[in-house]
């Protein structure tokens, strides 16, 4: 479903047993991005309303923020589908998905650098993602200032489509340490992400935040 305008399409799975919803995203635009895959189920699950939103459109990007199956399980499931997508992570995640044996071009990110099209600009973040600290990546679109959120920023419910009103600053402090286990990356992390400016938060679980 269209969750922010004509361009963000959001495609969601809910789980009763543990009452989280799990969320993927297409940034729909001449060369689209979609953001995680869902596992293999979730991914086989959005494949007929990826391609509708696509329009015809071939998808280039495909951005892993970290190594779990909800992130990247699907993968060879979209890859097979579209099979010219790059897969936008870190080097850490990279090396994981060749260990694993999933093939694909791959585009390796580090904190600070940016990915530019004609529609967008990617900036990556550092995102030493739960409790094994894997250096993962973390993404904001800066030209329309969404701020992809991974595991960051999450809650439970059946939150699909759901959009609330959330404050910045707040949801920063919110980080856990069972998000972000290492109290010293966990402070740098939130130092990174302070300084930025999101109207949109599409967050991976829970309701998407629209900031105030």
């Amino acid at each position: 479903m269209r969750i922010m305008g004509n361009e963000l399409y959001q495609f969601s799975t809910h789980i009763p047993q543990i009452n989280l919803s799990f969320h993927q995203y297409l940034l729909y635009a001449k060369e689209p991005l979609l953001v995680h895959t869902g596992n293999v189920n979730q991914a086989q699950g959005m494949l007929s309303q990826l391609k509708e939103s696509l329009n015809g459109i071939d998808l280039k990007y495909i951005f892993v923020s970290h190594f779990e199956a909800d992130e990247c399980g699907g993968l060879p499931v979209i890859l097979e589908q579209f099979q010219n997508a790059k897969v936008i992570c870190s080097e850490v995640t990279a090396r994981q998905l060749n260990g694993f044996g999933i093939e694909c071009e791959v585009i390796i990110k580090k904190e600070g650098q940016k990915l530019t099209t004609d529609d967008y600009e990617l900036e990556f973040f550092n995102y030493p993602s739960e409790m094994h600290l894997w250096d993962g990546l973390l993404v904001m679109e800066n030209r329309r200032q969404i701020f992809f959120s991974s595991d960051l920023m999450l809650r439970h419910g059946e939150e699909i489509g759901t959009i609330k009103e959330a404050d910045w600053n707040e949801e920063i402090d919110s980080i856990q340490p069972v998000q972000v286990p290492d109290n010293d990356k966990r402070e740098k992390l939130k130092i990174s992400l302070i300084k930025l400016n999101p109207v949109f938060v599409a967050t991976g679980h829970g309701p998407c935040l629209k900031i105030k």
